[in-house]
């Protein structure tokens, strides 16, 4: 598995490195396509076709270094979650700000765990077509369809962004005031600062490839339609990094196809990510 980005290794060495990138090619319980085991690489890949400048803040965040660990293979969801908690408590320790590439959504509870250990009044921002609040899904409580409902044992403070697709069940769990349905933010961006004031710091955000529209992005195990824009998703992060600490964030559910565009816009979106993070010093508490 390659690195991520076409740069100097000197911006890509652990010990001088801000950032570390923790590949989890993981992708045991998905429920239609399967496939986002191969998310983390391609996404790597992607990564060596980025300019490396971003326009809008101006920053070249790779010159903080952007280092890419080892990835954490694992047969069973409870290994991978207790690997990858253990790696994320690492990383954090020797101070590096973590993102950690899936793999299916499953994995997210990993670091969220290791950091709510740290941050005890973590809050998290979820990006997802899907509400994953299932108590359990085909058997399992590790179910990437559960992800949410084991964050939410964790984690009091969740709001969830771009839902258009639950279960009956899932809306008595969903708490309306922190839950920004797709048919209802679509055609705004008012609601954002709304969105960002309910959340407290530190902010960690998980987000699920299908939050955006297929047109977008296709390249994803359970695509639905109506979903957010390029934009939209990131004048949220932007806000977000404006007005909150943000601890850590994941990427997850990218299933490569020939669609390579997909690729694109998954790497893209984490490097233009860290730029607002970077810029705004959301990292520093």
């Amino acid at each position: 598995m390659t690195g991520f980005g076409d740069f100097a290794e000197h911006y890509s060495g652990y010990n001088t490195a801000r950032v570390a990138l923790l590949p989890v090619p993981f992708d045991k319980t998905c429920s239609w396509m399967t496939g986002a085991s191969k998310g983390p690489e391609a996404i790597l890949k992607a990564s060596y076709y980025l300019e490396n400048y971003d326009i809008e803040t101006g920053e070249e965040v790779y010159r903080k270094g952007i280092h890419t660990d080892a990835p954490i293979v694992a047969e069973t969801s409870q290994e991978m979650i207790a690997r990858v908690s253990a790696r994320v408590a690492e990383l954090t320790q020797d101070g590096k700000f973590v993102v950690t590439l899936g793999g299916e959504h499953s994995i997210s509870q990993a670091p969220v765990n290791a950091l709510v250990e740290r941050y005890p009044a973590l809050s998290v921002l979820h990006l997802d077509a899907h509400g994953d609040t299932r108590d359990e899904y085909e058997g399992s409580k590790y179910s990437h369809a559960s992800v949410m409902a084991r964050i939410r044992e964790k984690v009091t403070n969740v709001v969830s962004v771009g839902i258009r697709s639950i279960e009956a069940e899932e809306r008595k769990v969903l708490d309306p005031a922190r839950t920004f349905f797709a048919y209802q933010i679509h055609d705004s961006y008012d609601w954002i600062d709304q969105a960002v004031a309910l959340l407290n710091d530190p902010v960690y955000v998980t987000i699920d490839v299908d939050v955006f529209d297929p047109s977008e992005l296709p390249a994803t195990g359970t695509p639905e339609p109506g979903g957010l824009r390029w934009y939209m998703v990131m004048k949220l992060l932007r806000t977000l990094s404006q007005k909150r600490k943000i601890a850590g964030f994941d990427v997850v559910e990218l299933s490569p196809t020939d669609h390579k565009a997909s690729d694109f816009l998954t790497a893209k979106l984490i490097y233009t990510f860290l730029s607002y993070i970077s810029h705004d010093n959301a990292w520093d508490f």
